[in-house]
């Protein structure tokens, strides 16, 4: 499991340090965790003691994301399998590392379990760095994650129990921001090999009163979830 000392994040490994002078950055230099982390500390269910097995696996959580979205050459991507990697929402396609990026990366996961007249957000029509513009621009404290549960934390599989969530302030294609807290849960699945390297993420979570959430708020998506459209195509 990545450890604290080869990053220079409390959260993320393999940011900064000698091992990354040659890591080609998707914006052109290491990225900056400050504001995410300043509402993850402030609105975390649990702080995990480090080198616990949550904390591990919440640090590999947050590594691979960061990896993923932040590094251009999977040989720089320390905790992501070189060769083969997958990803997949629901049971649905596996999508390939060349696929997850044409479609706007993690951000697509949020639209393609939909049907396309039923989507807030087309992942057709994105790539990793409009999606990031997107949903930067609608959370701009970002979207924190973290780890409320571990069922299993060795290799072959790391499963876990997970919330994302921020505050939305700003417009989401077109759709005013409310101000208040968006969030979903999941299970993650990770296929990892001798050496924790993701080879397979498998998510799965419920899709719809996350997705309406964007269009009013919280408490008031929930309410007409039965109406609305989203959750009809469930």
């Amino acid at each position: 499991m990545a450890s604290a000392e080869t990053g220079g994040d409390k959260y993320r490994s393999f940011i900064h340090g000698e091992g990354e002078k040659n890591t080609v950055w998707r914006l052109g230099a290491p990225p900056n965790f400050d504001v995410v982390n300043k509402l993850f500390e402030e609105e975390r269910t649990n702080e995990w003691p480090e080198g616990s097995v949550e904390e591990k696996v919440q640090r590999l959580l947050k590594t691979w994301e960061m990896e993923m979205f932040h590094k251009v050459r999977p040989e720089d991507q320390k905790c992501v399998h070189s060769q083969g990697f997958t990803a997949s929402t629901n049971g649905m396609k596996a999508l390939t590392r060349k696929e997850w990026s044409a479609m706007g990366g993690y951000n697509a996961f949020l639209a393609t379990t939909l049907p396309p007249e039923h989507r807030i957000y087309d992942p057709d029509k994105e790539t990793v760095d409009s999606g990031m513009s997107t949903f930067l621009t609608a959370f701009p404290r970002g979207f924190a994650i973290e780890v409320l549960d571990v069922y299993s934390s060795n290799p072959p599989k790391v499963a876990f129990k997970f919330r994302h969530w921020g505050y939305m302030e700003g417009p989401f294609k077109g759709h005013p921001p409310h101000g208040q807290r968006v969030e979903f849960f999941g299970v993650c699945i990770f296929h990892v090999d001798e050496e924790m390297k993701v080879e397979k993420a498998e998510y799965y979570y419920e899709r719809g009163n996350f997705l309406a959430s964007f269009l009013s708020p919280p408490a008031a998506a929930a309410a007409s979830a039965s109406g609305c459209p989203m959750m009809k195509a469930n």
